[in-house]
């Protein structure tokens, strides 16, 4: 993805959005645990699935530090977007949104016809932001989230004919 346009004309870019290296893990772990607490991905949980899975890892700096991250993959259905997080200091300028707008692009690119994830049913925040995406409820998965056992919303949005919410 290109750096923000909403940066103005001849104005350094605001943020940067690029794919994760391994050097990255560590920082995307202690992040995970910062925001999620007792429900975060373990960094073993990353680091294998980087290594190993078939995920794609983003990462969204701004002003040169990382600030925000999403994992989201293809099975040859569906995409799904595993993961979307940005660090509460840097919340409320657009990065979920361009993360999305990263994520949507990338579905789009490899012709899937659905796109899913599940989000915390209490996350107001995010419930809002993949809503403005197109995003409908399907189903709640009781307890998805542990040890918490907290229960998440399946959500998906069917890709053909798919604009922007913003």
């Amino acid at each position: 993805m290109t750096p923000a346009e909403g940066a103005g004309a001849g104005a350094a870019p605001a943020w940067v959005i690029r794919d994760l290296g391994r050097a990255d893990l560590p920082w995307m772990a202690a992040q995970e645990v910062r925001m999620f607490g007792a429900s975060a991905w373990s960094r073993e949980l990353i680091q294998h699935d980087y290594l190993y899975g078939l995920t794609r890892y983003r990462g969204i700096e701004l002003d040169g530090g990382l600030v925000g991250y999403s994992v989201y993959g293809y099975d040859g259905d569906a995409f799904h977007l595993l993961n979307l997080a940005v660090v509460p200091e840097a919340r409320g300028r657009g990065l979920g949104r361009a993360l999305m707008d990263d994520f949507m692009a990338e579905a789009r690119h490899e012709g899937a016809p659905d796109a899913w994830l599940e989000v915390a049913v209490d996350n107001e925040i995010a419930l809002a932001l993949y809503r403005a995406y197109g995003f409908e409820d399907v189903r709640i998965r009781r307890k998805y989230y542990q040890p918490e056992g907290l229960d998440a919303l399946v959500m998906r949005v069917q890709l053909s004919g798919y604009e922007p919410g913003f």
